[in-house]
């Protein structure tokens, strides 16, 4: 079991809890899609997920690739996120 996953925050978390509960799925639909294509193990990447009004910003331990930067770009446009590139 993986148990170091990202820190998640938000702007104005305190006001609208909503961004959190929108970080926390953004982060399961991605780590999904990140299983459906074979890189399990990406996720460990990852550091932390915040969301700047609106803006997903992405913190990362190691140097993530395109593709996997990309995983994020699809999840946060979809329907689980902001529905905004």
């Amino acid at each position: 079991m993986f148990l170091d996953h990202p820190t998640i925050t938000a702007t104005n978390s305190f006001t609208e809890p909503d961004r959190i509960e929108r970080l926390t799925r953004v982060y399961g639909y991605v780590a999904a899609l990140a299983d459906m294509t074979g890189k399990e193990h990406f996720i460990e990447k990852v550091s932390q997920l915040h969301d700047h009004k609106g803006t997903l910003i992405v913190f990362w331990h190691d140097t993530p690739s395109e593709e996997e930067k990309d995983l994020f770009t699809k999840a946060w446009a979809s329907k689980v996120g902001d529905g905004s590139t």
